[in-house]
């Protein structure tokens, strides 16, 4: 067994995955970059230490993808996997009428089904680490409170809350926290893309015309951090996302108008 703590992070060529593997390796982590983008885990893993991370190419909607990754990754580090990060995730806007089959399907396999499938597989991986091991999956503040023009992302997302309530749950007993993290619009290469195929306008373009901040990419890397550090089961980041969270909460005749007010606007996913 290692004397150091080791994190596995899906998505880990780019964006949140990136800075999170950033965030982690300057915490004396040893990080394990799974994504399906070759170049981008070379690209991250240039950013950190020589010998401190690997890579692992995964598609999270294939469970022998995810079995083989884990294992890799279980020798790669030393024998103990701490952490799983599952972050891996893909945007879509639309009303649903617009949307394909296929964008529908792609996107409730990668957000939900993928993020189901990597809990899955980490468990015994994350049971042998504990007491403290932690799972911390990438929701958003899309799974606070469903929009229009969002219908299958706010779906995916509210699937992925269940999901850590309900292992929160199942898992304490094994010493497992199960936690995670809601960002609301981060500014990454992912805002560059259209909201769905029927589409040219790029997300951010739709973000900066609805006046909502972008939050620092580095913001939500430091929230993982304390997420795995901390007990609490959901962390909301960014102004937006604590405003969800609390008129979800407390307002939620106030948020359904608003979310309508934002629908007509045009504004596309968040997180």
């Amino acid at each position: 067994m290692t004397d150091y703590k080791s994190i596995l992070i899906t998505g880990g060529g780019s964006g949140i995955g990136r800075a999170v593997a950033q965030r982690f390796s300057r915490g004396g982590w040893f990080v394990g970059l799974a994504d399906i983008d070759e170049a981008g885990m070379a690209e991250t893993g240039a950013l950190l230490p020589d010998g401190t991370w690997s890579a692992h190419k995964l598609d999270v909607r294939d469970p022998e993808q995810w079995e083989r990754a884990l294992k890799d990754f279980h020798d790669a580090c030393g024998g103990r996997i701490d952490v799983l990060a599952n972050n891996a995730g893909v945007p879509l806007g639309g009303r649903l009428v617009d949307l394909t089959t296929e964008e529908i399907d792609r996107t409730l396999d990668i957000n939900l089904t993928g993020v189901i499938y990597g809990a899955r597989a980490a468990y015994p991986y994350l049971k042998e680490a504990g007491p403290g091991s932690c799972l911390v999956n990438t929701c958003s503040a899309a799974g606070l409170y469903g929009q229009g023009g969002m219908t299958i992302y706010c779906a995916s997302k509210m699937g992925v809350r269940a999901l850590t309530e309900s292992l929160d749950i199942e898992w304490a007993p094994d010493g497992i926290r199960v936690t995670d993290v809601m960002p609301s619009y981060i500014d990454t290469p992912l805002l560059a893309q259209s909201s769905h195929a029927g589409s040219n306008k790029p997300i951010r373009d739709s973000v900066s015309n609805a006046g909502l901040e972008f939050t620092p990419v580095e913001d939500v890397a430091e929230t993982f951090w304390r997420a795995v550090h901390g007990d609490k089961l959901h962390n909301p980041i960014g102004k937006t996302a604590r405003k969800i969270a609390t008129a979800a909460r407390w307002m939620p005749s106030y948020i359904r108008r608003k979310s309508r007010e934002l629908a007509s606007s045009g504004l596309k996913p968040m997180g």
